[in-house]
């Protein structure tokens, strides 16, 4: 009998199938982040807008409320 522990290695194809796999996945997911971040977020022009705007008061609730 052997003492070395026999390890069979992975295949190829199955090794880049999971890799491609893996990479639709995230590309899914960041995609629908973005899309939500898109459909429900305000954009970034009426954020610098609303902040030059309110620049000149001191307390955050008065820049709320502006």
């Amino acid at each position: 009998m052997s003492a070395k522990p026999i390890l069979t290695h992975p295949r190829v194809a199955t090794t880049i199938v999971a890799a491609v796999l893996s990479a639709f996945i995230a590309i899914g997911l960041l995609s629908a982040v973005a899309g939500l971040f898109q459909r429900d977020g305000t954009p970034l022009a009426q954020i610098v807008i609303a902040e030059r705007a309110c620049a000149n008061y001191a307390f955050v609730s008065e820049r709320e409320t502006c």
